[in-house]
């Protein structure tokens, strides 16, 4: 599957932007919630496609479709697109 970084040394603070960010500006809605005390994983649906935002203190922010070994071809590319239009809304956000 395809997996975008898109805040390698990113930690709580910029995924609760980063999540933020989705859902105030994007209309996102997380249908599913995981939080650890070292990761956090917050699926939800862009068009038809599930995806998740995952946090983890060792690597960072990144997104990627929720089903990875299943993956189709067009969730793939929704992690792209997705990961795009974040990268181009965070540069002028300062960390």
């Amino acid at each position: 599957c395809t997996e975008a970084v898109i805040d390698g040394d990113g930690g709580l603070k910029r995924f609760y932007q980063i999540a933020g960010i989705l859902s105030d500006e994007l209309k996102v809605n997380f249908t599913n919630k995981e939080d650890d005390f070292d990761a956090i994983s917050w699926n939800f649906l862009v068009g038809h496609n599930e995806l998740t935002l995952q946090y983890s203190i060792y690597n960072g922010i990144w997104l990627l479709p929720t089903k990875t070994r299943e993956a189709k071809k067009k969730e793939n590319h929704a992690v792209v697109e997705l990961a795009n239009v974040l990268e181009g809304k965070l540069m002028n956000i300062a960390c």
